[in-house]
C-alpha cells in the first residue's frame, strides 16, 4: 500500500471495530471484503490474521423502484440498501443474493419488487419497527456483522442546485442536469439510531463510502448528532473516494471535490485520511463509461494535502463488465487504519486514565 506512514502496530487482544457508513452498492464491495476477517464460525480469519467486527451504517432516503414503492405502501423505511448490505455479509453469498436480489418479473402488485425487499417490509410489521426488523433478519440470516439505519426516522433528500433550482428525492437527484451545490433532509431535524452512535463512540475506524456522494454518504451525516459523534469518536476516519464520476450527481468532481463535500455537509473536521485509486482503468471500460459522461476521478493531491486529510494512494480497482472497488484491496487498507485507529484509542484512554 502507498500511503503516507500510519503508526499502527500490532493490536491488542479483541477483534477490531470497524463501522462503515453509505449506502447502495459501494458500501456493499467493503462490507464483501471485510467478510473475511469476520469473528463468526463460517467466516473465520487465517490464523495469524486480525479479526474484525463489522457495523454497516446505511442511509435510509432511497424513494425508487421496489423501495420508494413499498415505502409510499405501506409506510416503512426503503429496505434495498440494507438488503444489499445483508447479502454482502451473508453466509452464502451467492444463494443469498439469489433469494434477496431476486425479482417478480410479473403478477399484480408484485411486478418490479424483489423477494429481500418484500421480507424487510414484512418483518417490520411483524415487529413494529424497522431497525428491530432489521436486528431480527440479521440474526435469522447468520451474517458477519450489524446493520443499522442511520435514523428510523422517515426522511427525504433535497439537493440546490448551482442553477437555482431544487431537486426532491434520490431519483430527482440523480438524474440532475445542473451541479449539485448542497443537499438537506426533509425534515431537516430527525434524530439518530442509538446503536448507531454507540457503533461509532467504540469504533476503532470509520470508513465513509465508497458509494453515491449525495444521495449515498452525505445524507447519514445530515441526521442530528452523526458528525458530531464521529468527530468525537477516537477512531480513525477515512473517506474512500469514487473511482468515477457519477453523472447527474458528481460530474468532473475531483478527490478534493468528494472530500469538501463531506466536510462542508457535516460541519466538522472529521476526517484524518482519505483513500485514492492509482491505478489507471484499461481503455475498453474507459470508452463504455464516457460515453455515459463518467470519467475516472481526478487525484488533485495538493487540494487533498490543503484540506488537512492524509493520502492512502492504492490500486483498488476491480475491472469486470463494470468498473468498482476491489473488495479484498479495500479490506487490507481498512485493517491497517483500524490497527492504527486502536493504538489511537488506547493511547488516549491512558492519558485520560493519567490525567
Amino acid at each position: 500500500m502507498a500511503s503516507e506512514s500510519t503508526s499502527g502496530g500490532p493490536a491488542p487482544a479483541g477483534p477490531l471495530r470497524v463501522v462503515t457508513i453509505g449506502g447502495g452498492t459501494g458500501l456493499s464491495s467493503i462490507l464483501h471484503g471485510l467478510k473475511a476477517y469476520a469473528g463468526v464460525p463460517w467466516a473465520a480469519p487465517v490464523q495469524a490474521r486480525p479479526v474484525v467486527d463489522i457495523t454497516a451504517v446505511v442511509t435510509v432516503t432511497d424513494d425508487g423502484g421496489s423501495s420508494g414503492r413499498l415505502r409510499r405502501d405501506f409506510k416503512v423505511l426503503p429496505p434495498g440498501d440494507i438488503r444489499n448490505c445483508m447479502v454482502a455479509l451473508s453466509e452464502d453469498e451467492a444463494l443469498l443474493s439469489r433469494l434477496f436480489q431476486y425479482r417478480f418479473a410479473r403478477g399484480r402488485g408484485l411486478k418490479g419488487h424483489s423477494f429481500g425487499n418484500l421480507f424487510l417490509t414484512a418483518l417490520t410489521h411483524v415487529t413494529g419497527d424497522f431497525p428491530q426488523a432489521v436486528k431480527v433478519s440479521s440474526e435469522v440470516l447468520a451474517i458477519a456483522g450489524r446493520i443499522y439505519p442511520s435514523t428510523a426516522e422517515n426522511v427525504g433528500v433535497e439537493a440546490e442546485l448551482e442553477d437555482g433550482t431544487r431537486a426532491s428525492g434520490e431519483t430527482r437527484i440523480s438524474r440532475a442536469t445542473s451541479r449539485i451545490r448542497r443537499v438537506s433532509l426533509r425534515p431537516k431535524v430527525c434524530k439518530p439510531v442509538e446503536d448507531t452512535l454507540r457503533a461509532i463512540a467504540e469504533a476503532d475506524l470509520i470508513t465513509l463510502g465508497p458509494g453515491s456522494l449525495f444521495t449515498s454518504i452525505v445524507p447519514n451525516l445530515l441526521v442530528q448528532g452523526i458528525p458530531e459523534a464521529i468527530a468525537a469518536s477516537p477512531a480513525i476516519k477515512a473517506y474512500i473516494v469514487n473511482l468515477m464520476w457519477q453523472p447527474g450527481e458528481t460530474p468532473e468532481f475531483t478527490a478534493a471535490d468528494h472530500v469538501e463535500a463531506v466536510l462542508e455537509h457535516a460541519r466538522v473536521n472529521l476526517l484524518d485520511y482519505v483513500i485514492i485509486n492509482t491505478r489507471p482503468i484499461g481503455p475498453a471500460l474507459l470508452n463504455k463509461y464516457a460515453r455515459q459522461n463518467a470519467m475516472p476521478v481526478e487525484n488533485d493531491l495538493g487540494r487533498l494535502k490543503n484540506l488537512g486529510v492524509k493520502i492512502v494512494g492504492s490500486d483498488l480497482v476491480q475491472e469486470a463488465d463494470k468498473i468498482r472497488h476491489d473488495p479484498e484491496a479495500i479490506a487490507d487498507i481498512a485493517l491497517e487504519l483500524a490497527a492504527e485507529g486502536r493504538t489511537r484509542r488506547l493511547e488516549q484512554k491512558t492519558r485520560t486514565s493519567a490525567s
